[in-house]
């Protein structure tokens, strides 16, 4: 007997209405929330887009009982970055150790959720429709740019300097930001890992414990109106605790 709970559908979109229903979520999200803009931001149509939407593969998650799109994350593979002529985070970091690294790479942007269905079982929905398309595509590396809000680096030292100091990825993986903003702002001695997590973003520390890295150097957005870090996530070095989470979904957002 339905109980009333949401149920969830996850799937890729197929048609310009399935794009315009991730756009119009991303507006609510990355603009009406977070203030950010873009050169192709249709306010008019509520429409948060970029030149690169065309590219990309939107993975939607919506609502059984609305029918109404409540999550969205946006992917791009390497076969499709040789489409466009580049990642979108390459805007941000130099991507060489990756590009260099010959293994299947997929970019991950975008994510976000209806603020009504954070806390609950769709971005559970969201993440394990990830780890299939990772499956199905025999997917190496992961990776992409989070964002912290604002574009303060001093009022996020905690986390910046917490992620610099215990997450910086490998060399073989560690993409610089071109626009080079250091996180390494505090030392040691200074860094209050409880303050530094409780500042972080949810999506970041789902990453982090799936035993993600972040690159070297933060970049600031003032466009979105974010300080933004280069998270990174290498399949084959997940243990088999990480990779039971991945592949179960993750509650956070």
């Amino acid at each position: 007997m339905h109980d009333g709970a949401p149920q969830f559908t996850v799937r890729i979109a197929e048609t310009d209405e399935d794009l315009r229903a991730a756009q119009a979520l991303r507006y609510e999200v990355f603009v009406r929330e977070l203030g950010g803009s873009g050169d192709l931001v249709d306010h008019e149509a509520g429409l948060e887009q970029d030149k690169f939407d065309p590219y990309f593969d939107h993975m939607l998650v919506s609502d059984t009982s609305t029918d109404e799109v409540v999550g969205v994350y946006r992917l791009l593979r390497s076969d499709q970055a040789a489409a466009l002529g580049q990642f979108y985070s390459e805007d941000e970091y130099d991507l060489t150790p990756l590009r260099q690294s010959g293994r299947k790479l997929l970019e991950l942007g975008r994510s976000c959720l209806h603020r009504d269905y954070r806390g609950g079982m769709a971005m559970f929905h969201l993440w394990n429709g990830l780890a299939e398309y990772v499956a199905a595509h025999d997917i190496e590396v992961l990776f992409g740019v989070a964002s912290f809000h604002g574009t303060d680096p001093a009022a996020l030292a905690q986390p910046l300097s917490m992620l610099n100091a215990n997450h910086l990825a490998p060399e073989d993986l560690r993409v610089r930001s071109t626009h080079y903003q250091s996180m390494d702002l505090l030392p040691p001695g200074q860094i209050d890992r409880r303050t530094a997590m409780l500042q972080t973003p949810a999506l970041i520390k789902a990453y982090l414990r799936l035993g993600g890295f972040v690159g070297d150097g933060a970049f600031v957005d003032h466009d979105f109106n974010t300080t933004d870090v280069c998270l990174i996530l290498d399949t084959a070095r997940m243990n088999a605790r990480q990779s039971r989470i991945y592949t179960r979904g993750s509650s956070a957002e």
